[in-house]
């Protein structure tokens, strides 16, 4: 999970509050949640371009690419790099249905309705040191995620009990249970944590803690260099696996923090592609004939986890109070540009695993009756005060004041306190010292496992020390379950129960775009941002 990289304007940030009392003394009436697609953005190529209709392919040229955030490791026991797909072809991928497919496996098949998974390679693959691609590296690669416990992938190893090299191309993963979902922790995003990114047991025995900044996959470009917050370059792997690809000579990534900076950059030219378009950003190519906007806004979004293990937040009622606080319309116009798509469950209308009635179930806009809830706690002897965490750049700050308005209106004194990315993440966060803070999750192609991860007990993203038996049993058949009703069913009963509990606060969407110049073609990518490079070309 990663904390939302805000876009907005410093103009909407310093009107955001006055603008807000404005749109609420106008009056608000709750807003139903739409299907994607009806907030001005343009979701109409969520996972890349039309390969039929951009003409032939050519060969040639280099692609820059500005980033978002610095890659930290190529190490796929760390993770935290989305442009690792350009040196990495993952063993499965997901479709734009969420379901795996085979792409550096031929197959992954199960025998036994989940309990035995049989694994196939492609023939003839090499890694970029020309050492063998096979099932030796397979098994090489997972027992590192098994054997390190902090490693990014090793909650997917969690159900293996053994791992056999059946041939040359075949792995055979024997489980400790039936687990429908196994397929998935080889399609996730290198980001996420995966089964599926093998790199070469060679070169990794070879560097050692160097790897991560040295890596060889089998992909379509081997590394060249990395200098720190400066740029990565990659060249054309010339034994690429898909003959005739990639197209792309060489790829140039720049790491462009700054948000402005780097949409500027596309718009005139400096970038081909930027993979860290947001709202305000996507609103903006949305509207520009001279852009491509690739965007979906998939599961999950953007919310504030509510603490459930300190005060105030250990009481539903002020979990109902912070919820019904919230005027939607004055959140989209200040906080979203009126352009974000706002989130009520951790799936959006359309989405199978959908549950309207626990969208329904969700508590609307209803100040008076937060007031009565905040009152009521406090003549019990509670104290609703809150501080509201967030980070320190400008529009973040906004953002906090945008919510201590929101709460001040209905009798909950808060305050905002603010942390650089580092320590909001692991000393607050991960550390549980907080009551709110800001958070996004996803978009996401496939709810496995980020809503086990966010919401299990014991979850390593629950960071609200959420707990509900009967939501763990939930999410504990819909992994195990191969059945796609079933699952479905789990996630909606799921959505239900947690709607009930509150230990989050929903806002709205996540947006995430790439944004590309209308010369690059081939374009593939995940909802996360992740993209794939093989096909990627420039026309002249």
């Amino acid at each position: 999970m990663r904390v939302r990289r805000r876009t907005r304007t410093v103009a909407l940030a310093a009107a955001a509050v006055a603008t807000a009392l404005a749109l609420a003394a106008c009056g608000s009436s709750p807003t139903a949640e739409k299907a994607p697609g009806n907030a001005g953005l343009d979701v109409s190529h969520p996972t890349g371009g039309d390969k039929e209709t951009e003409g032939t392919p050519t060969p040639g040229g280099t692609l820059v690419v500005g980033m978002y955030t610095e890659a930290r490791s190529f190490d796929p026991t760390i993770g935290s790099n989305l442009i690792a797909s350009a040196v990495y072809d993952s063993l499965l991928r997901m479709d734009a249905a969420g379901n795996p497919q085979p792409f550096l496996a031929e197959s992954m098949t199960t025998p036994d309705q989940g309990t035995t998974w049989v694994l196939k390679l492609r023939p003839n693959v090499t890694f970029q040191d020309g050492t063998p691609f096979n099932s030796q590296a397979v098994i090489f690669n997972v027992n590192r995620q098994l054997t390190n416990p902090a490693a990014l992938g090793h909650l997917y190893t969690e159900p293996i009990a053994s791992m056999d090299p059946t041939d040359d191309l075949t792995v055979t993963f024997h489980l400790k249970r039936p687990v429908g979902s196994f397929p998935v922790d080889f399609a996730l995003p290198f980001s996420s944590g995966n089964l599926g990114t093998i790199a070469s047991p060679t070169a990794i025995q070879k560097e050692g803690a160097n790897y991560g900044r040295n890596p060889v996959g089998a992909g379509p470009f081997q590394f060249v260099d990395w200098i720190p917050n400066n740029k990565i370059d990659v060249k054309r792997f010339p034994n690429y696996w898909q003959k005739g690809k990639p197209y792309l000579d060489a790829i140039q990534f720049r790491p462009l923090s700054d948000t402005d900076t780097r949409y500027a950059s596309v718009v005139n030219g400096d970038i081909d592609l930027d993979i860290g378009g947001f709202f305000q950003e996507v609103q903006r190519s949305s509207a520009d004939p001279n852009l491509r906007t690739y965007y979906g806004p998939g599961g999950d979004g953007e919310f504030f986890y509510l603490n459930m293990h300190k005060a105030p937040f250990d009481d539903p009622r002020m979990r109902q109070a912070v919820t019904m606080a919230i005027d939607p319309k004055a959140l989209n116009a200040t906080q979203y540009g009126n352009v974000g798509s706002l989130a009520t469950t951790a799936f959006a209308p359309g989405d199978p695993n959908y549950s309207a009635k626990a969208a329904d179930a969700y508590p609307k806009y209803d100040p008076d009756k937060a007031k009565q809830l905040v009152a009521d706690y406090k003549a019990s002897g509670g104290d609703p005060s809150v501080e509201i965490e967030e980070g320190t750049s400008a529009v973040n700050i906004q953002y906090g004041q945008f919510m201590q308005a929101q709460l001040a209106a209905v009798g909950i004194d808060a305050t905002v306190h603010t942390d650089d990315i580092s320590t909001l993440i692991t000393t607050v966060v991960q550390g549980g010292q907080f009551q709110m803070v800001q958070w996004i999750s996803g978009p996401y192609e496939n709810p496995y496992p980020f809503m086990f991860n966010q919401f299990h007990t014991g979850g390593i993203n629950n960071y609200g020390k959420y707990s509900n038996p009967k939501v763990d049993a939930l999410l504990d058949d819909a992994v195990g379950t191969s059945d796609p009703a079933e699952r479905a069913s789990d996630y909606q009963q799921a959505q239900e129960l947690i709607n009930a509990d509150l230990p989050v606060l929903w806002m709205a969407r996540a947006a995430k775009a790439a944004i590309a110049r209308p010369n690059v073609k081939g374009v593939e990518r995940y909802l996360s941002s992740e993209l794939w490079f093989a096909d990627t070309w420039k026309s002249s």
